[in-house]
């Protein structure tokens, strides 16, 4: 298990599709269950396969990072005036 900490509070202030995109990759990399089938989806497999065991983990990484930018470009832009 990979543990982390310290994200900065302002990275889940950006929202994609109604969710912080922290959150969002997070719902979309998790390893389920179909009930009916019992198949079981682990992202985790399909990045062993190619070779990259740390995909998710610098996915998340990736996301934190442009999260609190992405906040920071939009806070210093001027704001607008709508006729």
């Amino acid at each position: 298990m990979i543990t982390i900490s310290n994200i900065p509070a302002r990275a889940y202030e950006y929202v994609v599709n109604g969710k912080s995109a922290i959150e969002w990759i997070m719902e979309r990399y998790q390893v389920t269950t179909h009930k009916e089938s019992g198949i079981r989806n682990d992202p985790n497999d399909w990045a062993d396969e190619v070779g990259n065991p740390r995909y998710i983990l610098d996915l998340l990484l990736s996301v934190i990072r442009v999260s609190v930018e992405t906040v920071g470009v939009v806070e210093g832009l001027p704001g607008v005036k709508f006729l």
